[in-house]
């Protein structure tokens, strides 16, 4: 492989990634860590990619969010089955944080009308839950991410700090086992889903089968934080394995 080509594949590898170390890429590009290296250092050089301890991170930092009513139709029947499994996770007085994912709007689409306090960043959740008579409805408020339909931002982060939920159902962009991440494509979500982990005494991750082996720009959390996966049956033996490592518990649907 020339070296214009190598660069090229580095690039691309990182833009698909978000981030990506020396040791991946020296394996995947069949040359030594050393020419990496080199090669990361001309090509931050050139603007194409950051160099980070250990590695590099794509320079598209600020991804553009997929329109919510595209993601609906992404991969839609294994949301809805994930979904409906996580509504089976739901209790009668139950204090849960739905985030502004598809499959959190599949869930709230056929939530039961039971006693239940739901807050929420995303405004199709909060609209459609409006009409149940039992479910107390909290809007974070913020700076209105208008390609998801959500509220971003410090004020959303701050009032978030003022609650505490029981269930967290959270999505993201991409679940990386290898190194035990979950990120988003941009910061403001990745920001504000920290957050979230943070005032949950469970955390359930919806994630179907496409979103593993991804590591997206900005990081949210570790896998360690998750309690519960729940995912489609496209998952490995081998993906299923290491979710074994985290000591979590993992249904497929």
């Amino acid at each position: 492989m020339l070296a214009a080509e190598r660069y090229d594949r580095i690039v691309e590898l990182i833009n698909i990634k978000g981030s990506m170390r020396v040791s991946e890429l020296s394996e995947r590009c069949r040359v030594t860590e050393e020419t990496i290296r080199r090669d990361l250092d001309r090509l931050e050089q050139a603007g194409r990619l950051r160099r980070s301890h250990g590695g590099a991170v794509s320079i598209k930092e600020d991804q553009p969010e997929i329109p919510y009513r595209i993601r609906e139709t992404t991969h839609a029947m294994e949301k809805k089955r994930i979904a409906d499994a996580a509504l089976t996770l739901i209790v009668a007085g139950d204090r849960i944080l739905l985030d502004a994912s598809t499959t959190a709007g599949y869930m709230a689409a056929n939530m039961p009308d039971m006693p239940l306090t739901v807050l929420t960043n995303s405004i199709q959740i909060a609209t459609e839950l409006s009409s149940r008579d039992n479910i107390e409805v909290i809007s974070t408020g913020g700076q209105l991410a208008a390609r998801s339909l959500s509220f971003v931002g410090p004020l959303a982060e701050r009032s978030l700090e003022t609650y505490h939920v029981d269930k967290l159902f959270l999505s993201c962009k991409g679940v990386h086992l290898e190194s035990g991440s979950i990120s988003e494509s941009n910061e403001l979500q990745a920001r504000l889903k920290q957050k979230m982990v943070g005032i949950a005494d469970q955390v359930i991750l919806l994630a179907d089968a496409s979103k593993f082996g991804l590591r997206a720009f900005a990081r949210v959390t570790g896998m360690n934080a998750v309690h519960t996966v729940i995912t489609d049956q496209s998952l490995t033996e081998g993906q299923i394995s290491l979710c074994s490592n985290y000591q979590l518990m993992i249904r497929t649907v």
